[in-house]
């Protein structure tokens, strides 16, 4: 049963996931993790990884029993940490098996942990009502719209782009750059820009472009070519433009 006041069954959910992220990030030792990739299920320190979230989820999910109304209860609190800990030991001992450093595993998992507070969270508040409303509020017209606008800014934009300036790129030579870089700084730019035309922020785009002129000011200046000066301009305010005139048809049909 929720609670009267919303705002104190909404807090739980963000309690849960500070006490994850504390129990991941600030009381993991690198020891601890490199014993678990060493031993694996027979590594005391993840036992102990695992115990320390169950007991941050519990002490969390103790509090709430204090505060939210018709809350299942401090019995319902130690079965909520005692999941969260065997969760907890389950995944980490799945990722143990993985390649520690690559990124997809480290998302999968943090998804995965997040799932299991989400989980936790509705079984306490007995009710899928938050399901319902963020299932609602993902097919509304306005999200799908801005989800659409933020994945061309991506990668569609970037081969877009990269077909429009296909006709010089020939013309430079090969420098010591980082390996596709230039287009994931483009794609990063156009998602800033995008976020600033969504929220009105006109100006902000401004001091985005002067600090990426400030930054490549000196790298151009060095070099004394003329072709790499035009290609990094040209290539800018393609993308920037490009990006700004779909923030700008974003809003109007958002404003009806």
């Amino acid at each position: 049963m929720m609670s009267t006041d919303p705002s104190l069954a909404l807090s739980l959910p963000m309690a849960l996931v500070l006490a994850h992220l504390v129990g991941d990030f600030l009381l993991q030792p690198g020891h601890w993790v490199a014993d678990r990739l060493r031993h694996r299920h027979r590594s005391r320190h993840l036992a102990q990884h695992a115990l320390v979230h169950g007991a941050l989820a519990c002490a969390v999910l103790a509090v709430a029993s204090l505060t939210l109304a018709a809350s299942p209860g401090l019995p319902a609190a130690l079965a909520g940490g005692l999941a969260v800990a065997a969760s907890h030991w389950l995944i980490d001992l799945g990722k143990a098996h993985l390649a520690a450093d690559r990124l997809r595993w480290f998302l999968l998992d943090q998804a995965l942990h997040l799932l299991v507070l989400v989980a936790l969270w509705l079984l306490w508040i007995g009710s899928a009502a938050p399901l319902v409303a963020l299932g609602e509020w993902l097919v509304a017209p306005r999200v799908l719209g801005v989800a659409v606008a933020y994945l061309v800014v991506t990668r569609p934009l970037s081969l877009a782009i990269a077909l429009v300036m296909q006709r010089w790129s020939h013309q430079l030579e090969d420098k010591d750059t980082l390996a596709r870089a230039g287009a994931r700084i483009g794609m990063l730019e156009r998602v800033v820009v995008l976020t600033l035309v969504l929220l009105d922020q006109l100006t902000a785009v401004g001091f985005l472009l002067a600090a990426k002129s400030v930054l490549r000011y000196g790298d151009l200046r060095d070099s004394q070519d003329r072709k790499l000066t035009e290609y990094v301009l040209l290539g800018t305010l393609l993308s920037v433009a490009s990006t700004l005139a779909l923030g700008m048809v974003i809003r109007l049909l958002l404003a009806g």
